[in-house]
This record gives structure tokens, C-alpha cells and sequence, in this order.
């Protein structure tokens, strides 16, 4: 396995021209919608000395004025890969996409979250974002971009997920990750409407990844535990997942990775006797607060 080098996560501000229902960042785009360019500067100086790699979120990054003048400060201070995590709708405008490649930016993270625009855009919030973001899409290929689409899997798209990955095949798109639904922020207000159980996602996943297969896209899952993926363990991201700071728009400075296994996810009782329990870091502790462990059935031990 290619050891992938860590990564800075800077959030340029919480502003987002989407609503989406299952938005972990809830509320914070009324609390802080932007940072000035200097003290984001300031912030990738510091950002630089724990890893060469970046990403740029929010909130929507692209939504930042001076979203080019920032990527091109960090190309100046030697960050690469600079990924944009984006939504990808003003990614439509070619000229804007042409403006933050020239600055610098190496990768793109899009999300599509269905493959029509009733799918889309019920989860957005946003009339007329899935053509938008689609556009952006087309733009990239164009562009012969570094794509890494991510979608947020929900009750509303669960059936859809092989369409959506077709689609997302021939928008040019050859690596592509479903992400389950974190229940917190505006997600853990429409807990109940947004977050499908393991067990009914499976049978679309396995779906999909067929899809995938056969376009060759190359597909993967996150927050998904191994005990579901049975024959399916090549779709789990984690243990790929760079090593990650995120620089918050507090200033505090958070190992993400070292978090995520620790305290944003968590073992049952099932894991314990689970033999893929060393490699798995389990469900976002959301999940088994919701429904419980019953559904985990432990992989037996050889």
C-alpha cells in the first residue's frame, strides 16, 4: 500500500451557497462566514509545518472572494496536493475553474448526492444545484482535473446510488466515495429523515460497486464498518485516509485522524469478537446511539 503524506485541512469559512439537510456544519455559517485572506495566510504558515498536503473547506471555499489569492499563497509556501472540497457549482463558470487551476489547485472533491435533479437538489436545498454542479463536473474533465467525487449516502438516495454512480462515470469521474451520513449538525436535527441503517444500504452499495466495476470507476465507502462490507472490504477508505490536521476557524488545531478513531467513532460489544476489529474503526457513535448494535454481526475469528 502507497503511504499517502499527511494533510492540512484549513476552513476558509462556514458561508455555503447549499443548505444541505444532512450538513454536519450546521448552523456555523450565520457564526462565522469567512475569514480574511491574511489571517487564512497565516494559518497555512502555520499548516505547512504538519504536512505538504492540503485541502481547503468550509463551509463552500469556493464561495471566498479571494479563493484564488489563497490557493496561490499556498502553492508559494510548497503545498501540494492543494485540493478544493467543494460542492462544484461554481465550477460551472470554466473561467473561475481556469482561474484556481492557474493559481495552483491540483485536486477537487465535488459532491454529487443523486443522479437527478429532484435527488439533488431536495438534499441540497438549492433549486438548480445539480445542473450546476454536473456543469462543474463537465468542466473538469475538460480540464482534465484531479477528480475525487464525494457523495453523502441518505434515506433519500440509497436506491439511487448505482444511477448515481453511472452517472457520475460518464461525466468522466474514475474515483468516487460514498460517504455514510455523520449525524451531527443540521444531519442530527433530521436524524430521523436523513440516516438509513447499515443493513438497508448494503444491497445498493453492492450495486453500485458493480456499476463501478463495470465502468471502472474506482468506488470506495467511508464510515461503512467491514462487518457489512463482507466481500466488499476493498470499498473501505479509512485505511488509506491521510493523516489530517484541520485548522478550525477558532484557531484550534485538532488531529483529525487520531479523533476520528478515537472519539467520533467507536467499537460495541460485537466488535469484540469481530476478526476484522484490528482494521475497522467502527460507526460514527451517532449511529449505534440511534439503533443500537443489533444489526453488527461479528466477522468470525479463523
Amino acid at each position: 500500500m502507497v503511504a499517502v503524506p499527511p494533510r492540512a485541512d484549513v476552513k476558509v469559512g462556514f458561508a455555503c451557497n447549499n443548505r444541505c439537510l444532512f450538513c454536519a456544519q450546521g448552523d456555523k455559517r450565520s457564526e462565522c462566514p469567512t475569514l480574511p485572506l491574511d489571517e487564512l495566510i497565516a494559518r497555512l504558515r502555520a499548516a505547512r509545518e504538519r504536512g505538504e498536503g492540503l485541502v481547503l473547506t468550509g463551509g463552500e471555499p469556493t464561495v471566498h472572494k479571494q479563493i484564488a489569492e489563497l490557493i496561490a499563497a499556498a502553492k508559494a509556501l510548497g503545498f501540494h496536493p492543494i485540493q478544493i472540497q467543494t460542492n462544484g457549482r461554481l465550477l460551472a463558470y470554466p473561467q473561475f475553474l481556469a482561474s484556481l487551476i492557474a493559481a495552483g489547485a491540483t485536486e477537487f472533491s465535488p459532491s454529487l448526492h443523486g443522479s437527478t435533479a429532484a435527488i439533488h437538489d431536495e438534499l441540497t436545498q438549492a433549486p438548480g444545484s445539480f445542473d450546476q454542479t454536473v456543469a462543474g463536473l463537465k468542466n473538469l474533465a475538460r480540464a482534465r482535473a484531479r477528480v475525487v467525487t464525494n457523495s453523502v449516502i441518505t434515506r433519500q438516495n440509497l436506491d439511487d446510488l448505482p444511477a448515481l454512480v453511472a452517472l457520475l462515470a460518464s461525466l468522466g469521474v474514475r474515483t468516487a466515495q460514498l460517504a455514510f451520513v455523520h449525524a451531527v449538525g443540521t444531519a442530527a436535527d433530521n436524524l430521523d429523515q436523513m440516516m438509513p441503517r447499515f443493513s438497508d444500504a448494503v444491497p445498493a452499495i453492492a450495486a453500485a460497486r458493480q456499476v463501478a466495476r463495470r465502468a471502472g470507476v474506482r468506488l470506495y465507502t467511508e464510515a461503512i464498518p467491514l462487518c457489512f462490507l463482507s466481500g466488499m472490504e476493498d470499498l473501505a477508505v479509512e485505511e488509506i485516509i491521510p493523516q489530517m490536521t484541520v485548522l478550525d476557524l477558532d484557531g484550534a488545531v485538532r488531529d483529525f485522524s487520531a479523533w476520528r478513531s478515537a472519539e467520533g467513532k467507536l467499537h460495541g460489544p460485537p466488535c469484540e469478537a469481530c476478526a476484522a476489529r484490528p482494521r475497522c474503526e467502527g460507526p460514527w457513535r451517532e449511529y449505534p446511539a440511534h439503533f443500537g448494535w443489533s444489526e453488527f454481526v461479528p466477522i468470525p475469528l479463523p
